[in-house]
């Protein structure tokens, strides 16, 4: 069977720089104060949010994406298209971070499995997770610190 190249979509990936300052993220703090900057102080305490932060070879922001917002009290990451996104920047890691409108950082069981389902798929395809923090207006909670 022959297909014509009209008759077939093309996949074509685009990535561009704007030449923005880029800043480098060395400690979980510095990504906590990254990160406090990208999520909307009117509903941080009431709908729970995950973001992602893409980063380069020396640690330096790439860009960063809202992946998902939920309810009150939970939100889904789809990791098929946070590996999407960060394949198409070229990030070479990553941060995901997510917000918890109760004030409570302790994670949950749930937190925990999807940090060591993310950390392992991109060691999979050469994408290092950085740290997963869970992010409140006062503090935070870093999985790395935490040695999770």
């Amino acid at each position: 069977m022959k297909v014509k190249q009209s008759e077939m979509p093309e996949i074509t990936l685009k990535y561009h720089c704007t030449g923005e300052l880029k800043t480098s993220v060395k400690s979980s703090m510095e990504a906590y104060a990254l990160l406090r900057g990208l999520y909307d102080v009117d509903t941080l305490e009431l709908i729970e949010t995950s973001i992602v932060v893409f980063l380069n070879r020396g640690n330096r922001t790439i860009g960063w994406m809202k992946l998902s917002v939920g309810g009150t009290c939970k939100t889904i990451i789809d990791t098929k298209l946070l590996f999407v996104a960060a394949l198409k920047c070229n990030a070479s890691s990553l941060i995901i971070s997510h917000n918890h409108p109760s004030g409570e950082l302790t994670p949950s069981e749930e937190d925990i499995r999807l940090t060591k389902n993310i950390r392992e798929g991109g060691k999979l395809i050469g994408i290092q997770m950085l740290d997963h923090l869970i992010v409140t207006k006062q503090n935070y909670y870093s999985f790395a610190d935490a040695k999770l």
